[in-house]
């Protein structure tokens, strides 16, 4: 199917997509939304970046009709990838007005039970924060016609499975459910078929297939040059905007606090749990204005936060975890552009490195930063001296402003 005409939706969500300026559907939207409005449950595998959102969002509103209590839960890991379905929902509601509340920790109760008490069509929610509220006796569930489990691997990784499973119980049984997962290890797929109906599964791309228009490298080096091989990394790049990933919280302030401190010129932003909720929605909303052209972040703004543009991505270690290699990476080449995936790599993690290439079925690149004065270590060897990629004539650095 080529148009999201020819999918079924409504006239009035029609008109709220061409407004937005949507004109082809995704892959996995033009899977996923017919089979949705076809009743079908569905276990959904997509690549960030995909338009998973829009291939849940729009056929549940296309559907939907307003009642006096929610009639669809949409539940998400983080309070900013609720936030980014909220934007969505209101987004493709234009033409039909829908009662969208949104529902998690780290702000006061107060507004969230004033948006309660106004009889919402939608709840888009964290897992613990409307955990409180059903306790509170602020929400009801018993007419929720369409459930949505998002980012469920990440759900499971964050610890939240036990309480989405007692959301779950408190929901007719009687729903449409919308399942999606990156990976689907052994706890995700016992969720799945219990909370499932017979799904039809929709997978594009590959649960452990990095997007194609992604350029990977991997830049070994002695550890105790990491930090002086980033900042020649970002340095010589040419980027419009830029992620670095880092394992931990420390990690990324302290090297926050060292590109501050370079000769780099960046405008960096810092993105983990431990920033307060309104700097870190500074940080993203400058980020995507431009404001920032750096920002340093660890995995929670890895999983599908809606950040596009991004040129190039720098995985500051190699990460332990090879699914989150994936999921980092897809922060660029997204909507078939062109993106750059660095990873620094020392020698302690090399097992780490073949694990991420086993993952993803390709070898990677090992290359050395033309002109940087590398101390000798083993892992150089074999590893030729070339300038860092660009798409950009040589000159100045271009920034976004």
């Amino acid at each position: 199917m080529s148009t999201f005409a020819e999918l079924g939706l409504s006239r009035p969500i029609l008109r709220a997509v061409e407004k937005a300026g949507y004109e082809t559907p995704t892959p996995i939207q033009a899977q996923a939304i017919p089979t949705a409005l076809n009743g079908r449950d569905i276990i959904g595998a997509s690549q960030t970046g995909t338009g998973k959102t829009a291939a849940f969002a729009l056929p549940i509103l296309s559907q939907m009709v307003p009642g006096s209590q929610p009639q669809c839960l949409v539940l998400e890991p983080t309070r900013e990838l609720a936030a980014q379905v909220e934007d969505q929902m209101n987004l493709f509601s234009f033409y039909r007005p829908t009662n969208v509340v949104l529902i998690h920790g780290g702000v006061g109760y107060g507004k969230q039970l004033d948006g309660l008490e106004t009889n919402p069509d939608i709840v888009i929610a964290t897992p613990g924060r409307l955990l409180d509220h059903m306790e509170r006796g602020s929400i009801k569930l018993d007419k929720i016609k369409y459930l949505v489990l998002d980012e469920v691997d990440r759900m499971l990784d964050m610890g939240f499975l036990p309480d989405v499973r007692r959301i779950i119980d408190r929901c007719p049984k009687e729903r449409q459910t919308l399942f999606f997962s990156a990976t689907m290890p052994g706890q995700i797929e016992t969720l799945a078929n219990w909370v499932l109906n017979n799904p039809v599964e929709i997978e594009v791309g590959g649960r452990r297939s990095p997007a194609e228009t992604v350029t990977h490298a991997f830049y070994p080096v002695s550890i105790d040059q990491r930090d002086d091989l980033l900042l020649a990394l970002v340095d010589q790049t040419h980027f419009d905007s830029l992620m670095i990933f880092t394992r931990t919280k420390k990690e990324a302030d302290s090297l926050a606090a060292t590109l501050k401190q370079s000769t780099t010129e960046a405008n960096v932003a810092v993105l983990h749990s431990d920033i307060r909720q309104s700097d870190r929605t500074k940080a993203l909303a400058g980020f995507r204005s431009g404001e920032f052209d750096v920002i340093i972040a660890t995995d929670i703004a890895a999983r599908g936060l809606d950040i596009s543009g991004v040129t190039h991505v720098i995985n500051y270690r190699v990460p332990e975890n090879p699914e989150d290699y994936v999921h980092r990476i897809g922060r660029t080449g997204r909507a078939q552009t062109e993106g750059d995936a660095f990873t620094i790599l020392a020698a302690d993690e090399v097992d780490f490195a073949k694990a991420v290439e086993n993952y993803i079925g390709q070898k990677i690149e090992r290359r050395k930063l033309d002109g940087f004065d590398y101390i000798y270590t083993a892992i150089l060897d074999d590893s030729p001296p070339r300038p860092v990629r660009s798409r950009r004539p040589s000159g100045p650095k271009r920034r976004r402003r």
